[in-house]
């Protein structure tokens, strides 16, 4: 179809494009693993992993954004490449969005190679929402964790996303199958970054959820994280979804008998940015709320779907419509993106903020002209004797500096949202 939703009911998606199992039994590490000859998709060296537990998602679809202009505007250096699917026409073989066989591809993987060139990588993500999962159709979870090591090897992958939803999440084979091939490959490939991903509710997830944590837990399949995505199920902002993802913690110390500090660390968000299939809005604010509360509470991973919308529509509201390349919401180009990358430990390049003064407060900085006309970070203070605000600086809940003439508090961790902006961050104490 020319148009359709993905990941958890959000994500829509325009325009498609249109020695594994030897190596794998071998015990071949992925980091000593190459292309197979004639690929051109050589192996590189594994970044951190929290690199791998940032990234955001990129569609592959010939008009995705050039993604060495993000890392450079945004400060990235991983992507999440999206989706992995058995083919349209039936069988046990890996494609890319269930038209394109990875075997003779030549569409993501020059993307794969721009992206290491620029000292980057990617992880690769399997199933989404809709289309036909080779959990489904190969049978068993050798078989299925066969088809995925093709994929591995092809492009000698450091991480893969397992994002289970419908139809396969409501099929208890199928997932077995999804569950099982992923504890094989991380077996298979040391070292390898696994993730988990499955769709949301205000209880953190779902029945078919929960009985995924279950079939997870008699494998004795432990992967990096298990990522819940709080969108499309009636959240109304950033407290809705660290609400859920409260709840979504409790759930997996009381499944699997963690500790808070070892459930937080194997627990993940992935969110949608601008509008929602359901009409949800998430702005830059509410990505910074939830990435305060990721930082804070030390999640395992924050990501969202997906880069291809990290700018703005003209108009800037879509017309109220959603789109599959941009956000919906006032912003300047790869906000959103800015998030992931501090997540990860980078500190994003600074820019205008968006031209609206409706928009919520993004990773940027407003420039104000020092007496040479250049840009500054900072205003000017007066008589204030606190420290003035600095873009650049990262300032922890109860911190106090100057702004504008007044003296402000952060409210909770922040960096680069300014006093009296939308976001909210800050508590005007009055002027100086």
């Amino acid at each position: 179809m020319d148009i359709m939703t993905s990941r958890g009911r959000g994500r829509l998606r325009s325009r498609r494009t249109g020695l594994v199992a030897v190596l794998a039994a071998a015990g071949l590490g992925v980091g000593g693993v190459l292309a197979a000859s004639g690929t051109g998709y050589a192996a590189t060296s594994a970044l951190g992993s929290n690199w791998y537990a940032s990234a955001p998602y990129l569609f592959v679809d010939g008009s995705q954004p050039d993604p060495t202009q993000v890392m450079s505007a945004s400060g990235q250096k991983a992507f999440e490449i999206a989706f992995i699917l058995a083919p349209n026409s039936g069988g046990c073989t890996p494609t890319w969005n269930g038209t394109d066989p990875t075997s003779g591809d030549t569409t993501v993987g020059p993307v794969i190679n721009e992206i290491r060139a620029a000292g980057g990588d990617v992880s690769v993500s399997i199933g989404g929402y809709g289309g036909t999962k080779l959990g489904q159709v190969c049978g068993t979870a050798a078989a299925t964790a066969a088809a995925y090591q093709q994929v591995v090897t092809q492009y000698g992958l450091h991480a893969m996303d397992f994002d289970l939803e419908e139809p396969e999440y409501e099929n208890t084979q199928a997932i077995a199958n999804e569950l099982g091939a992923a504890q094989i490959l991380q077996k298979n490939n040391p070292g390898m970054y696994i993730s988990v991903t499955m769709p949301g509710t205000a209880a953190g997830t779902g029945w078919f959820g929960t009985q995924l944590l279950q079939e997870a837990k008699s494998l004795g399949f432990t992967p990096n994280n298990y990522s819940i995505m709080p969108f499309d199920g009636g959240f109304s902002g950033a407290a809705a979804q660290t609400s859920a993802l409260e709840a979504y913690h409790t759930l997996l110390m009381s499944t699997f008998g963690w500790d808070s500090a070892t459930a937080y660390a194997h627990e993940g968000v992935s969110m949608m940015n601008g509008r929602t299939d359901s009409a949800e809005m998430f702005y830059q604010a509410d990505f910074s709320t939830v990435l305060s509360y990721a930082t804070s509470h030390g999640l395992g991973r924050y990501t969202f779907w997906d880069v291809n919308r990290d700018r703005q529509c003209t108009p800037a509201d879509n017309n109220g419509q959603l789109s599959g390349s941009c956000s919906g919401v006032p912003q300047n180009s790869w906000d959103f993106t800015k998030y992931t990358a501090q997540f990860a430990g980078a500190t994003p390049p600074t820019s205008a903020p968006p031209a609206s003064p409706s928009a919520s407060a993004s990773p940027t900085v407003t420039a104000t002209a020092t007496a040479t006309g250049s840009p500054s970070s900072t205003k000017t203070t007066g008589s204030c004797s606190a420290a003035a605000w600095n873009s650049s600086t990262a300032y922890t809940g109860g911190a106090v500096v100057s702004y504008n003439g007044h003296t402000w508090t952060a409210k909770w961790w922040t960096q680069a949202d300014t006093p009296g902006g939308a976001a909210g961050v800050w508590t005007d104490n009055g002027p100086c």
